[in-house]
C-alpha cells in the first residue's frame, strides 16, 4: 500500500527538480539518478568511477548520497506533509 502512494509521489517530486524534469518512468529515473550521482561526485571532488568502487571510502559514498538524498528527500517530506494535512480537512 505504501508503494502505491510513494511511487507517484516520488515521480511528482523529482519532476520538480531540474535534474529530473520530464522523467515519467522508473527506467528513466534510474538513468538520471545514476548520471546525477556522477555529477555530484565530480562537484564535491570524490573519485567515483563507472564500475567497481570498492576502494571508495564509506564517508565519501555518504557525501554523494547525502547530496542526492537531501535534494529529493526534502521535497518528498514536504509533499508528504502537505498530502497529510490536506487529508485532515
Amino acid at each position: 500500500m505504501a508503494k502505491e502512494f510513494l511511487n507517484p509521489l516520488k515521480f511528482s517530486v523529482i519532476q520538480e527538480l531540474p535534474e529530473f524534469s520530464g522523467v515519467d518512468n522508473e527506467y528513466e529515473y534510474q538513468n538520471r539518478l545514476n548520471n546525477f550521482k556522477y555529477e555530484v561526485a565530480q562537484e564535491v571532488g570524490i573519485p567515483l568511477k563507472i564500475g567497481y568502487n570498492g576502494d571508495l571510502k564509506s564517508k565519501d559514498a555518504g557525501v554523494i548520497g547525502g547530496h542526492i538524498g537531501g535534494k529529493i528527500g526534502g521535497h518528498m517530506v514536504r509533499e508528504m506533509i502537505r498530502a497529510f494535512e490536506a487529508s485532515l480537512t
